[in-house]
């Protein structure tokens, strides 16, 4: 069976539109966070969002062809363009039918959605919809846009999933390099879901935080006084490549991909199960597949989302599976600074587990200021300042609405 590495990384986030930016931030523990800029939000009972800054689509694509992609794509499009020119990689002389792309998103092209309907319904009517709305809304056409901008002719799709879809991306990626099928997938996820609608439909579910007067600490996982989570967005892409093809053309390598464990709470269309079946499952599943035991693993990035239900089952499940080993073992939610990036979060935390590899730094949780009592007390989440630690092995667990439940683990070569 054929080994995968990691040798390039592309990220938008609300801490930085690439990952030196969104790296520097986490270690400094940084909040994304503020008021909502996107639309008014004096109806809406969450008037804040961990939002994208200063992003500029013109610097990748042209005025033109911007008008016809929605903001998921367009953010993207930026990631993909920094992790090919992180990799290194001379496209001119690849075989282009051995590279794909395998993308993700929990929601796709609301933005255009949401305006498409809105000019429908106040033009009674007068039915002219743009030529492009179905284009640029559907969820795979992030993967498509990236595969006609290079020339990719191998694998191109998308994967929904929830909040776990980006972690599923990277998990098929790695299929893809084992069974020899393709030397170099594109696989990540991407978001841009603070609009009306998306902020009004999570409201409405109870699932984000209302502390509209302190937005810089409302992302609190692990804290006994979170609500719920903050809405994020942005784009995460990491070069997942076959070893041998990375070492015979020269790649700097990150890490290796070492395996991935996938699973269904099977419960609830919105809540985890209160013990964190699925994600025990899928955490068993990542190691046994990685062929390492639990007290390998060095470090954790949480799913945590700062939801009441959501952080203690996964405490639960860490500590039930981890049982024997904790004393060694750090836990960090960067949630608590990039916000909840649903369909990206998988991809963008995937990133914060290779750089915390490379650096040998674990990023904190911030906002943590009294634990919840519910949660196992030998649990350590890295409360808010980054640890200087060798780390090994990261596993980064997702999970999303529906019961999907998803691990990736990470190893230092």
């Amino acid at each position: 069976m054929k080994r995968a590495v990691i040798t390039g990384l592309g990220a938008v986030t609300p801490l930085g539109n690439n990952v030196n930016e969104l790296w520097a931030s986490l270690i400094q523990g940084k909040s994304g966070a503020g008021p909502i800029t996107r639309f008014d939000t004096t109806n809406h009972k969450t008037k804040f969002a961990c939002e994208v800054k200063n992003f500029d689509p013109l610097q990748y694509v042209e005025k033109s062809e911007a008008r016809k992609m929605d903001l998921f794509t367009l953010y993207s499009i930026a990631a993909a363009d920094e992790c090919i020119k992180d990799s290194g990689l001379d496209i001119e002389n690849c075989d282009l039918s051995r590279i794909g792309v395998i993308m993700a998103t929990g929601i796709g092209g609301i933005n255009t959605l949401e305006a498409e309907l809105k000019n429908f319904f106040e033009n009674p009517g007068y039915p002219r919809f743009n030529p492009f709305f179905i284009t640029k809304m559907i969820s795979n056409i992030a993967a498509g846009q990236i595969t006609i901008r290079y020339g990719f002719h191998g694998v191109s799709y998308a994967i929904t999933s929830a909040c776990a879809a980006s972690n599923n991306a990277i998990a098929n990626a790695l299929d893809f390099i084992r069974l020899g099928r393709a030397n170099i997938i594109l696989a990540g996820g991407a978001e841009a879901t603070i609009t009306q609608t998306a902020i009004g439909g999570f409201n409405s579910m109870k699932a984000l935080s209302t502390m509209n007067e302190t937005p810089e600490t409302a992302s609190r996982p692990f804290d006994k006084t979170r609500d719920g989570f903050v809405a994020g967005e942005g784009a995460g892409i990491l070069m997942i490549e076959e070893l041998e093809h990375a070492l015979k053309r020269g790649a700097r390598i990150y890490c290796e991909l070492a395996g991935y464990g996938a699973a269904s709470d099977a419960y609830h269309v919105a809540a985890t199960h209160p013990e964190g079946l699925g994600a025990v499952l899928a955490m068993h599943e990542a190691l046994n597949d990685a062929g390492i035991k639990a007290s390998d693993v060095s470090y954790i990035n949480a799913h945590a989302t700062s939801t009441p239900i959501g952080d203690i089952s996964e405490c639960k499940a860490i500590a039930k599976v981890f049982e024997g080993s904790l004393e060694n073992l750090q836990i960090s939610a960067t949630k608590s600074m990039t916000g909840h990036l649903l369909g990206a979060a998988g991809a963008v935390e995937a990133i914060a587990c290779i750089k915390a590899i490379g650096q040998n730094i674990i990023p904190p949780t911030i906002n943590l200021s009294e634990p919840d009592p519910e949660m196992d007390p030998r649990l350590n989440f890295t409360p808010d300042t980054a640890l200087n630690k060798e780390v090994t092995i990261a596993l980064n667990n997702t999970f999303g609405f529906g019961g999907h439940t998803s691990t990736t683990v990470f190893r230092k070569l």
